[in-house]
């Protein structure tokens, strides 16, 4: 007796488009790893800041020059962003590993939760600093 044939299909879910439409749970998860990428670019950056500190003033003034500018405005408030996004996902995991809110519609309550609170600590955040 043969075995069944088995229909051809992908096997990773990462391919979002042609096989798999984009679901809360699997956006969210994929930006918790690119803020985490991100904050390592800002972390970069705040080494780069320092070191240009203590270095010389010409290499301070270069460096402060494009983080006080309006691209280095946007770029640390995206970072900003990018870090409450992360802490928010880090969060997330730690209650799904305490075996909480694990079920699908409250992992897309808590997906569009971290999108909508990360945006508002963002705007906490700039406006006391």
């Amino acid at each position: 007796m043969s075995a069944p044939k088995r229909a051809e299909r992908p096997l990773s879910p990462f391919m979002i488009g042609p096989y798999y439409r984009p679901q809360m749970t699997s956006i969210s998860s994929i930006m918790v790893r690119i803020t985490g990428i991100a904050t390592l670019g800002t972390i970069f950056l705040l080494v780069a800041w320092l070191l240009a500190a203590a270095t010389s003033p010409a290499a301070f003034d270069c460096i402060d020059w494009l983080l006080t500018s309006v691209v280095g405005d946007v770029l640390l408030v995206l970072a900003v962003w990018a870090i409450w996004y992360h802490a928010l996902g880090r969060l997330r995991h730690l209650i799904w590993d305490l075996g909480y809110f694990v079920e699908i519609r409250a992992n897309e309550v808590m997906g569009l939760g971290m999108f909508i609170g990360a945006t508002v600590l963002t705007l906490i955040t700039v406006l006391v600093v």
